[in-house]
């Protein structure tokens, strides 16, 4: 696979924020990028070591990202320059002791048609329910959403659809006009509910 940075993208994050300095010392046989633009840092790393840096960017005093703000899916498919992978997720870290937010952003590929809601290898992350417990509806969202499901979640199912939807409706190449589920769906009415 055949990967294009962007030109605010760096390999071994050496950018300004003190977090990249960091991590890269922590980590330093890891393949790490960074990327700075309008005032926000983010670290990409690989899917395999997200959990372990998310864990150091938790734990470790010097960085005291205590706080998961967010956790957000993003899908590039037809994005002018292509991304590492196809799919993004992010993660939004605030540390309250410096005033400071800072994303972490890990890139996955499809191994298959993502057409339908078949188990796609290629799209599995660790949970990082047990570092901030807080982070079990937004994986819940993603998965519901873009079809990324995370690994030793306490209760991954389907947060806003009904559990047997037949698809991930923000996925780019799911129709706009759905397949049909609203044609299909049993209208209730006031009277009869």
């Amino acid at each position: 696979m055949p990967e294009t940075l962007p030109s605010h993208e760096q390999e071994g994050p050496s950018l300004d924020h003190p977090t990249f300095a960091l991590v890269k010392s922590a980590f330093p046989t890891r393949r790490l990028r960074g990327t700075e633009f309008r005032g926000q840092s983010t670290l990409i790393v690989e899917p395999e070591d997200l959990h372990e840096v998310l864990a150091f960017l938790k734990n470790d005093p010097r960085a005291s990202y205590v706080f998961l703000s967010d956790v957000v899916g993003v899908d590039y498919l037809g994005y002018p320059v292509r991304p590492i992978g196809r799919f993004a997720v992010v993660y939004n870290l605030v540390s309250f002791d410096r005033d400071d937010r800072f994303f972490v952003k890990v890139f996955l590929d499809p191994t298959g048609p993502t057409d339908g809601i078949v188990e796609d290898p290629g799209l599995w992350l660790d949970s990082v329910t047990d570092l901030w417990a807080g982070a079990e509806w937004p994986e819940r969202e993603v998965f519901d959403m873009f079809g990324i499901r995370f690994r030793n979640h306490p209760d991954l199912r389907r947060i806003l659809l009904w559990e047997d939807y037949p698809g991930h409706p923000l996925r780019k190449d799911y129709p706009l006009r759905g397949r049909g589920e609203r044609e299909a769906y049993k209208v209730i009415s006031r009277t009869s509910s």
